[in-house]
């Protein structure tokens, strides 16, 4: 099993790359924001990869964290998404704003994704919603936050988690508007 890959960019096409490591080509089909970020033929990259072996087949998808790599094997748990709909996802939204749009039930963000009807992305909120906290990276804390206010039930410790975080931007002398205004920013995040 190939786990990640660390080679020169020999070319980059519109659905993958290939990596030359150590005069191995190694062809890995990524989302578009990889490969807008990898670089340019020649240049040094690495890839985390996910290995796929099938009867006819070995396939290679390369991304740019492993975070990256774990929503791709994520939101293949989901029924009817497979490698290329996760690609799909993971090319119009990052693992914070996917995390962000699960946590919310934002359908239509999912939905934007070339391939994702609104079933499936029915069924990507639906199924992956009590998962995105912890697939949210740094980003985590804030997940599970507004998944509880999404959800209209903040608990007293959520909302209180809220306010220290406006009382630590504002200072203790913020005026309420102000402290209203820096929860609703924290929010955001």
């Amino acid at each position: 099993m190939i786990g990640k890959l660390k080679g020169t960019i020999d070319e980059i096409g519109e659905d993958h790359v290939v990596l030359d490591v150590h005069g191995v080509g190694y062809v890995a089909h990524c989302s578009a924001r990889t490969l807008a970020k990898l670089g340019r033929a020649g240049e040094a990259a690495v890839l985390f990869i996910e290995t796929y072996v099938r009867e006819d087949q070995l396939k290679l998808f390369g991304f740019l964290s492993a975070l990256e790599r774990e929503w791709f094997r994520l939101l293949q748990s989901v029924q009817g998404v497979g490698s290329k709909v996760a690609l799909a996802v993971l090319s119009t939204l990052t693992p914070g704003e996917l995390a962000n749009a699960i946590a919310l039930q934002d359908k239509t963000s999912i939905s934007r994704a070339p391939g994702v009807g609104p079933k499936v992305a029915v069924r990507i909120v639906t199924e992956l919603k009590n998962k995105a906290p912890a697939f949210a990276g740094e980003m985590a804390p804030s997940i599970g936050l507004k998944q509880e206010l999404g959800e209209g039930v903040a608990a007293a410790p959520v909302s209180d988690a809220v306010v220290a975080a406006a009382l630590k931007n504002g200072g203790e002398g913020a005026d309420s508007a102000r402290l209203i205004r820096l929860g609703l920013k924290e929010l955001s995040r």
